[in-house]
């Protein structure tokens, strides 16, 4: 045997012992603890770069998932009114002055509110659509709600996102309905299989299937013995056939679409995203996006895919479902599962490399661009990781994600900016301290010269999957250098 052959079969052992360790060992997410009574923060328990400070803006929101400012400053926030784990509240935009929560406009139980900008006198935020569809929403100062743009998907496993305004149209992201293109029991397990079992992905144009179905039991039913067979892009228990066309439609799912300020029909910016989750322009007028990658789930199951960073292009294409990362889907094999097929028959177009991958399962949700030198960073990306929902989306060995980090577009390079103090890696509820439990977003001020992190509050998961989230546990962080004496 040639060394070429006993490296490769020195490589497969090392793999063997290494899936056969990971499949013994239990999961240990960052969301797998008890819950505290109270929540206490402190400042001091965030571990910042030297020079910089952090301090408690507001603190007992109900869900909060973004902030935006005024021409005149002023902070508002919104609070999502919707959690997984099937908790509804009525969403709502505030206003915060001195601590303090003042309720600007409340919307109907069809959140999350996902995000929120400001431009010209308004403020547009994406409902996220949980019970009748997404919708992206125009708020005066005044409270008044105006639907810009109705029907969006977002009943399912992901939202409607975003968003930012950009030469004159409002842009946001459509989440896939799945985990990577099928119905699964995994959606019956979220609570909206059963309430829409006719909803699948849609695609933005039409695509053309390879015929391969996945056999599952059938959550619809009480009869434990039925099986359900389903293909991609179809309803449940509906079978796909081999070279089956799938006609494209607007509004889409795993999509970038905008609308004009003034309201209108959806029109595609891309496709091929998994859960496009909040959007930002850079310095230099790009767009980008964050992609929450595909879970160990359901019945295509993916293991070890990134988060990623993109940057935008006008009819782009970036893979999803048979592409990861930009790389081909059999690359992401769960262990002891079957390598995962192509559902299309032929690739779309070429997929592009991403701007940056962050870590497996760390939820990389809101970002926000530095523009100023006296906060440092300048033309450096910041985002918010949500942290892990294990054991819902696969097993973890130890927390990932609970902390803001910043990028490099240009090189791609991944740093922490505010994580937590201690020897491990979580939230403070798990850490037994006061700092960051759950960030969703960040945002700068107008001057640039600090830092806001949205925090969502606790968010615990249980031994089956189950998601428990604590209500009025949300807080708003506010990150600054300290001036130099």
């Amino acid at each position: 045997m040639n060394r070429k052959n006993i490296n490769a079969c020195l490589l497969l052992c090392l793999l063997a012992i290494m899936y056969g360790c990971y499949g013994t060992r239990a999961s240990k997410g960052g969301g797998q603890t008890s819950v505290p009574h109270n929540r206490t923060t402190r400042a001091a328990d965030l571990l910042l770069p030297e020079g910089y400070r952090a301090e408690v803006v507001a603190t007992g929101l109900n869900f909060p998932t973004a902030v935006a400012f005024d021409d005149n400053g002023g902070l508002y926030a919104i609070e999502a009114g919707y959690s997984y784990g099937e908790v509804f509240t009525h969403p709502r935009l505030l206003k915060i002055t001195d601590g303090k929560a003042e309720t600007i406009a409340e919307g109907e139980k069809n959140g999350p509110w996902t995000g929120i900008c400001w431009h010209k006198g308004n403020f547009y935020i994406a409902e996220g659509g949980q019970t009748s569809g997404g919708k992206i929403l125009r708020a005066g100062i005044d409270g008044k709600l105006t639907p810009l743009v109705e029907g969006l998907p977002g009943q399912a496993d992901h939202h409607t996102n975003g968003p930012v305004v950009m030469n004159g149209y409002v842009y946001f992201g459509t989440g896939s309905a799945t985990n990577s293109g099928v119905v699964g029991p995994d959606n019956a397990a979220f609570g909206w299989l059963k309430r829409h079992p006719s909803l699948h992905d849609i695609p933005c144009e039409d695509i053309t299937l390879n015929g391969v179905n996945f056999e599952t039991d059938n959550p619809l039913t009480t009869d434990p013995a039925d099986k359900a067979v389903t293909g991609a892009y179809l309803p449940f228990n509906t079978a796909a056939k081999d070279g089956q066309v799938i006609k494209g439609r607007l509004p889409c799912t795993g999509a970038i679409l905008r609308v004009p300020v003034t309201g209108g029909k959806p029109e595609l910016v891309a496709w091929g995203l998994r859960n496009p989750y909040a959007l930002a322009i850079s310095p230099d007028n790009k767009l980008y996006v964050t992609e929450n990658a595909a879970d160990d789930r359901g019945s295509r199951p993916l293991w070890g895919v990134g988060d990623v960073l993109w940057e935008v292009k006008d009819g782009g294409w970036y893979g999803w479902p048979d592409y990861s990362e930009g790389k081909p889907i059999k690359l992401f094999k769960p262990p002891g599962s079957p390598t995962p097929q192509p559902l299309l028959k032929a690739p779309r177009a070429t997929v592009p490399k991403p701007v940056a991958v962050f870590a497996v399962h760390s939820s990389s949700n809101g970002i926000d661009f530095s523009t100023s030198e006296q906060f440092g960073f300048a033309g450096k990306a910041f985002v918010a990781q949500f942290g892990d929902m294990a054991p819902n989306v696969g097993k973890v060995l130890s927390p990932v994600g609970f902390k803001v980090v910043w990028v490099d577009v240009a090189t791609g390079e991944v740093k922490d900016f505010a994580v937590n103090k201690g020897r491990k890696n979580g939230p403070a509820s798990k850490l037994e301290t006061g700092g960051l439990e759950r960030p969703v977003s960040v945002k700068f001020d107008p001057s640039g010269k600090s830092l806001y992190i949205v925090d969502f509050g606790i968010l615990k998961t249980t031994p089956d999957g189950q998601s428990v989230p604590v209500q009025n546990t949300g807080v708003i962080w506010k990150i600054s250098k300290q001036e130099v004496l």
